[in-house]
Order: C-alpha cells, then structure tokens, then sequence
C-alpha cells in the first residue's frame, strides 16, 4: 500500500507484514518504480491512513 504525506513524502506498507513500512522515499514516482520493479500488482481504490489505525 502507497502512501503520501503532505510534502510528497511517501511509504510504502506491506499488509501481509502487518503493514510494516517496507520502503520510503520523497516521490511518489521513486515509490512507484519500486513497486513495478518488484513486481507488485495495482489495486483500485483509496485508504486514509486513519483506516489502518
């Protein structure tokens, strides 16, 4: 799951670690090359982060 703050922080959690942050960087296109380079599938749909907590 991506995430992103105001200022274009964004992290990435992984639910089957439970949603442990398994990757971090300060653009969504930097996060986004590392879910297609780790072959991570696309899912429709929005989360506010107040959902997961």
């Amino acid at each position: 799951m991506l995430l992103s703050d105001a200022e274009g922080n964004c992290r990435i959690y992984d639910p089957a670690e439970g949603y442990k942050v398994v990757f971090s960087s300060q653009s969504y296109d930097e996060a986004q090359y590392w879910l297609l380079e780790d072959e991570y599938e696309p899912v429709e749909g929005r989360l506010r982060m107040s959902e997961l907590v």
